[in-house]
């Protein structure tokens, strides 16, 4: 349920219903806008609460149930978009922020040298697998801490965030040491041991999609992370599994602006595992910011077809920073901003 405040609301009337609520034994989470307050009430199924017990007090307009089954993931629950902020840059504002490195960190060399290419063509986080989920127990699995240091590095040098997969809970603390955002892989969207860790961590988190899950139980992941107190996800549409075998995945172009109508949370991109083929990577990442896109993943590789990991599905450099201008160019049309 959330209690909307009448416009201009004082403070004092917002405390006494933010105070009803939690002796009710609920949570609370405030949103404030420019001229009205909406509270957010967490942690009771919404029929056990009487709406006049809340109408009833001075400054509250309304109540309004939030009858989907994520609460906090809900557009219902506040206001405005959420913009998440990372070593100063922001995703989910105005700018279509753009993540890019390779699947796997392979060598301190490759890393710093796709760091600094990444940088030089616009794009604003690093990202790079030091623990790798693969299908196969005897693919490489990546480099470990070693990738994480190496990540770092490359984070000193160009100023770039990086981003990074954490596979266990156990991994959190380590990872968290060397990562601004931790990423939770397609594999693990239902990992809820791993959800309900890093919902009690303070560092943003990019939730992918399963592999072959749904919309509605990609938001009850996020869900998971938010409810545990982390309010810093970020949701990725990734491509499904479907009976299509042309492409390694189907990239559902549909759930960008689904999600947007849906959630408040910044929608995430991911062409490359979408498609699994480098000629599809630009015409959907071009698809998925006229569809609304707050942010992209896009893999790049010094040398693609030496690749330790999904060489395939990588840009070089070249074609990274072509792909780029031609991005602008899209994000220009649709009033934002790479």
């Amino acid at each position: 349920m959330i209690v909307v405040m009448k416009q201009h609301s004082s403070a004092e009337q917002v405390e006494a219903v933010v105070k009803r609520v939690e002796e009710l034994g609920y949570k609370v989470h405030l949103s404030r806008g420019e001229a009205r307050t909406i509270i957010g009430i967490i942690g009771a199924d919404d029929y056990l609460i009487q709406q006049d017990t809340f109408e009833v007090l001075d400054g509250v307009e309304k109540t309004v149930r939030i009858m989907q089954p994520y609460k906090y993931a809900s557009r219902d629950f506040t206001q405005s978009s959420t913009s998440i902020p990372v070593n100063g840059i922001s995703v989910g504002g105005e700018k279509i922020v753009v993540m890019a490195g390779p699947c796997s960190v392979e060598s301190r060399e490759q890393i710093l040298e796709t760091a600094h290419a990444v940088k030089e063509a616009g794009g604003s986080v690093l990202r790079g697998g030091a623990f790798k989920p693969r299908s196969s127990p005897y693919s490489f699995q990546g480099l470990g801490e070693d990738g994480l240091k190496f990540l770092a590095e490359a984070r000193e040098q160009t100023g770039l965030p990086i981003i990074t997969e954490v596979m266990s809970s156990e991994d959190i603390e380590l990872v968290g040491d060397y990562t601004d955002i931790f990423q939770i892989g397609a594999r693990n969207n239902q990992n809820y041991p791993l959800l309900k860790a890093v919902g009690k961590t303070s560092k943003p988190v990019f939730l992918k999609r399963g592999i072959s899950g749904t919309i509605q139980e990609l938001l009850m992941g996020a869900e998971y992370i938010l409810s545990n107190g982390n309010m810093q996800v970020m949701v990725c549409e990734r491509g499904i599994r479907t009976y299509e075998t042309a492409t390694r995945n189907t990239f559902d172009i549909n759930a960008i602006p689904v999600l947007k109508q849906l959630t408040h949370l910044p929608v995430v991109a991911d062409p490359a595992h979408g498609t699994g083929q480098w000629e599809f990577v630009g015409p959907i990442a071009k698809a998925s910011v006229a569809a609304g896109a707050d942010a992209l993943m896009i893999e790049v590789h010094p040398n693609p077809s030496k690749a330790w990991s999904d060489g395939a599905q990588s840009l070089t450099f070249k074609r990274f920073g072509a792909l780029m201008d031609e991005l602008r160019t899209i994000a220009s049309a649709v009033g934002r901003q790479i």
